[in-house]
């Protein structure tokens, strides 16, 4: 869903989150460009306030560099097919320009969280005393 913010109209917001849930349906099932995998999630849908420009952040399974250069060019050269299928879909005034930007927020959490179990990691095992005591069955 697109952000909630006090500069954007609720009409504005309304939008973008329809034409993400229009985009993701094109990409799936209408867009056969080999370059463009079918792994792909539309995460974000930003519209400039006289909706001439839309930035469409999506997000991919494979996220090599490689992968993501290659989906990236993909969709821009596909970005007047599928505006095209977007005009047939939404009715209003002005069909905004589409800019495809990667999402890497999904990456970078991963990589957050894991530095986050490797500290708490650490910081049991330097927590832990050297002996362990004994339990009390084995005394009996």
């Amino acid at each position: 869903m697109a952000k909630h913010s006090k500069t954007m109209p609720a009409r504005g917001l309304r939008v973008a989150d329809q034409i993400q849930r229009d985009l993701a349906e094109i990409v799936a099932y209408e867009l056969k460009d080999p370059r463009v995998g079918t792994m792909i999630t539309i995460t974000e849908v930003q519209i400039t306030p006289d909706y001439a420009h839309a930035k469409v952040f999506f997000t991919m399974l494979k996220d090599s560099k490689e992968a993501i250069k290659n989906t990236t060019e993909g969709l821009m050269a596909a970005s007047g097919f599928i505006r095209g299928l977007l005009g047939k879909r939404l009715h209003i005034h002005t069909l905004p320009m589409l800019h495809f930007v990667h999402d890497s927020s999904t990456s970078r959490g991963m990589e957050m969280s894991l530095l986050i179990d490797k500290a708490n990691a650490t910081r049991a095992a330097d927590a832990e005393p050297d002996e362990k005591p004994a339990d009390k069955a084995d005394e009996q």
